[in-house]
């Protein structure tokens, strides 16, 4: 009994066994977890959308993009370490692992002082330059605020928990964020709906749940003495590893900033279009991070399978966790993007009354459908990349799909569907654009994993 239960919770070795079954066995309970960190903000927008009204719906929705820009280097922390402990992990080298650890914990806390610096004097000049509207204007600044105040909880979580994924482990996780995801909830109904605090209530309400996922998640690793005896000594600098963690996951986070830089872009055009597209986007969006997850899940268990793997000098299980990898984002994209033309509707009615809302992004959700089913292909061959130390690969095509093809085709198709309705162009226009970006990008990611030049960038010696 104890050794199943020290399976279920302990570190997974993606080695050994029917990869299929190992890459499910990961990321079933990723996707979850997932699911229950995205209902944060989920939560946060039907509540105050329902409660508050669509204008506090539209201010949570302009604020997302400025809060993920800042969120870069907790992202580039997290990508990192999250391949260095994979491939250290896979090759069995323990004192590595323990000293990568360290220091990316050491790096994460000199990130959360830089984001908390910057985001709060830096959030009104942020909303104004993104033509963030009068009547959203206020509410935005203040849950942009909070949200910056508790940077602390969001980093910690996001790198604690890489750190775990690293190691395969992603069963405790899922408990800490499904236990957190029901404080998040009970805390929006009473700040929001019995202290209308508005969107101030679903901020605080959400850095109050993330800090103590992070505080779980870091005792959880503490505790992990038989693979990683973390202490005091670990958390000083050493030059090679905090190199390396910058150096591998410096192209992620470039490549998000500038991927969060042209969202500012987009939303500004959004902004432009009036209140009631920018709440409509809002719930869209919402609806489509959920679509989103489950290939993006696919694509970080690809990542943590390929670093062991690599770090075990086993191409041949790369190879079979490619292919299987893919065949399931493959399947479940399109499993969703049936659901969604069925049940978009009612979803979007999850975030607001407002009959013209939920058309116009019903509207907007078919459009998207095809970019749906192409993202199987370009999140999958991706995770395999980064699992295996090519992160420069993902930034210049995430630089290509949203600089070179996203912005000026949501610009030129804004220009050319301008009309009397929609005298600064059709909403249909942003969406267009995102599924021409995604074909893109599917396309150039195929063909560069085609050259197999990822495999020469492992930490360890890899040979066919």
């Amino acid at each position: 009994m104890w050794q199943k239960f020290k399976a279920l919770f302990g570190a997974q070795d993606m080695t050994v066994g029917n990869p299929t079954k190992a890459l499910l066995k990961f990321a079933l309970p990723m996707l979850i977890g997932n699911i229950a960190q995205l209902l944060y903000s989920t939560v946060d927008s039907i509540i105050v959308g329902k409660y508050v009204g669509d204008l506090a719906l539209g201010a949570i929705g302009v604020s997302g993009p400025i809060v993920n820009m800042f969120l870069i280097l907790f992202m580039a922390v997290g990508t990192g370490v999250t391949v260095m402990v994979a491939q250290y992990f896979g090759a069995k080298d323990y004192e590595k692992l323990g000293t990568s650890i360290g220091n990316s914990i050491t790096l994460i806390l000199i990130s959360v002082v830089i984001i908390t610096g910057l985001g709060i004097p830096l959030s009104a000049p942020l909303l104004r330059v993104t033509n963030t509207t009068a009547d959203i204007f206020d509410m935005a600044h203040i849950y942009l605020v909070i949200m910056f105040i508790g940077a602390f909880g969001n980093g910690f979580y996001n790198i604690i928990s890489g750190i775990l994924r690293g190691l395969g482990e992603s069963v405790f996780p899922l408990l800490v964020l499904l236990g957190t995801t029901v404080v998040n909830i009970a805390l929006d109904l009473l700040f929001v709906c019995v202290f209308n605090w508005g969107v101030a209530g679903a901020a605080w309400a959400t850095i109050i749940a993330q800090t103590l996922s992070a505080l779980a998640c870091l005792i959880k690793l503490f505790m992990m003495k038989d693979i990683v005896k973390l202490n005091l000594k670990m958390l000083k600098p050493v030059g090679f590893y905090t190199k390396k963690i910058i150096v591998l996951g410096l192209p992620s986070g470039i490549a998000q900033g500038i991927l969060f830089v042209s969202i500012l872009f987009v939303q500004s055009l959004i902004n432009s279009m009036g209140s009631m597209v920018v709440a409509t986007t809002t719930a869209v969006m919402r609806v489509d991070s959920f679509a989103m997850l489950p290939c993006q899940t696919f694509s970080m268990a690809a990542s943590t399978f390929t670093g062991q793997n690599m770090g075990a000098n086993r191409m041949d299980r790369v190879r079979k966790g490619t292919k299987a990898v893919v065949l399931m984002s493959l399947g479940v994209s399109i499993v969703l993007v049936a659901l969604l033309l069925v049940c978009g509707k009612f979803a979007l009615g999850w975030f607001t009354d407002t009959q013209a809302v939920i058309d116009l992004g019903y509207r907007m959700i078919c459009i998207m459908s095809v970019a749906y089913v192409v993202m199987a292909f370009m999140q999958g061959f991706s995770g395999v990349m980064r699992g295996a130390g090519d992160t420069m690969a993902a930034m210049w095509i995430t630089i290509c799909i949203n600089v070179v093809v996203r912005i000026p085709t949501a610009y030129i198709f804004a220009h050319f569907t301008k009309s009397a309705e929609w005298p600064t162009g059709s909403p249909d226009s942003i969406y267009a654009s995102m599924v021409v970006a995604w074909v893109v990008g599917a396309i150039i990611t195929i063909a560069y994993y085609s050259t197999g030049r990822w495999k020469k960038k492992a930490l360890v010696q890899v040979t066919e």
